[in-house]
């Protein structure tokens, strides 16, 4: 009797201990296999928060089917000490293994809101945008220019959010100058700029940076980033460049990046001026010579009068030879691998098509017909020239 109920009682043991084992099967797959979440959200975890009401938001937005499982793995991940407060982008079908990983593994938060703050060649704009789960695109609420408008009461209602991202954007094209004189207008960092940095030493990109961040360590990044793009292009330049250094490429790739906006043009923009060095002929480019006017101190404003285009500086590419002294913007790293890998080509002119974009031409013929065409729109259009480059309307002489 006794050993039927040991055997009883043995075997009783061994289902229970197999139903368990398969319980803790089926919830670990539950933790590690896909959710149920259809659609991405964005998750709030505020300051001083627990994986419970973590878990608890995670039920209530359809991404997990257990909280339970959820806070089981987490700790048993040991990773329950490890939350995070931020605003974190859940994609559709994360598992909660991942969404553990996303809210425990730090650093800035993924969704939410962000203010934007872009220096562009003519201004800076402060932009408040909020990305939308849904489409993973960001939404536009207000923008301004903190040069010009006082802040608008959507950007102060989110300004001193601690989950609120933090971003400079630097455009290609705008000058050292620029640059400084806008990182003085954003309220969110701090600190002085003791001198201007050296033309073209900025590197054109997106900058994410945290509220109380010093400007001048943001300058020293954007000049670590440049220094090491031009590093690169140079290593892997083309051979027979008509400059010895980086340095001169660095100011070829900025007569390029104001020459043209339009990324497929660079490397001919390029081109045209790499011939006329081999050449021995004048670049004869407007943006040199205004930068000599006003020392890349904002925009002229007006056109290039005739007494500047003759008058003698360094920075007048109608009366220097070769290459200006320096780099006259900000070149990004696309007219900076145009400058050491341009393209192939026998141009030698080039104005505006009316399009945004340029006409090239190998003869001065070719080059005056463009001219004349680039005349005819101006009148049709009652503008002045803009953007054209005497490279491209009165080179040849």
């Amino acid at each position: 009797m006794w050993r039927a109920i040991a055997s009883n009682f043995l075997t009783l043991a061994i289902v229970a201990l197999v139903a368990v084992g398969g319980v803790i099967a089926w919830g670990q797959r539950q933790y590690v296999e896909p959710g149920p979440l259809a659609q991405a959200i964005c998750l709030q975890v505020a300051p001083g928060s627990t994986m419970r009401r973590v878990s608890a938001d995670l039920e209530e937005d359809g991404a997990i089917a257990s909280g339970y499982i959820f806070r089981v793995g987490a700790d048993y991940e040991d990773k329950t000490g490890q939350l995070k407060a931020g605003s974190f982008l859940i994609a559709p079908g994360a598992s909660m293994q991942g969404i553990v990983d996303t809210v425990t593994r730090g650093g800035q938060s993924t969704c939410g809101t962000e203010i934007n703050y872009r220096i562009g060649v003519l201004s800076a704009e402060m932009v408040v945008r909020e990305l939308d789960p849904a489409t993973n695109r960001y939404v536009e609420r207000v923008a301004f220019d903190p040069a010009a408008d006082p802040a608008p009461p959507e950007y102060l209602e989110v300004a001193e959010d601690g989950d609120t991202r933090l971003r400079v954007t630097l455009a290609e094209g705008a000058t050292a100058w620029q640059v400084v004189e806008a990182l003085k207008r954003a309220d969110f960092l701090e600190g002085e700029i003791d001198t201007v940095p050296a033309e073209g030493t900025l590197a054109p990109d997106s900058y994410e940076v945290r509220r109380g961040g010093s400007r001048a360590d943001l300058v020293a990044e954007m000049e670590r980033r440049q220094t090491a793009i031009l590093a690169d292009a140079w290593a892997n330049r083309a051979q027979d460049l008509p400059y010895d250094t980086p340095e001169q490429a660095l100011v070829m790739a900025s007569l390029v990046e104001k020459e043209t906006g339009i990324a497929t043009e660079r490397g001919r923009v390029a081109s045209v001026f790499v011939n006329r060095l081999e050449k021995g002929m004048r670049l004869q480019t407007d943006p040199a010579v205004i930068y000599g006017v006003t020392k890349g101190q904002g925009a002229l404003g007006r056109g290039l009068r005739q007494s500047e285009l003759r008058r003698a500086t360094p920075y007048n590419t109608y009366v220097i030879d070769g290459l200006p002294p320096g780099p006259i913007a900000n070149p990004g790293r696309d007219a900076i691998r145009a400058a050491t890998n341009p393209d192939r080509s026998d141009f030698l002119f080039f104005v505006a098509d009316g399009s945004g974009g340029h006409a090239f031409a190998r003869t001065l013929d070719e080059h005056n017909q463009n001219v004349r065409k680039w005349r005819e729109i101006e009148a049709q259009r009652g503008e002045q020239d803009q953007g054209g480059t005497q490279t491209g309307s009165q080179t040849g002489n």
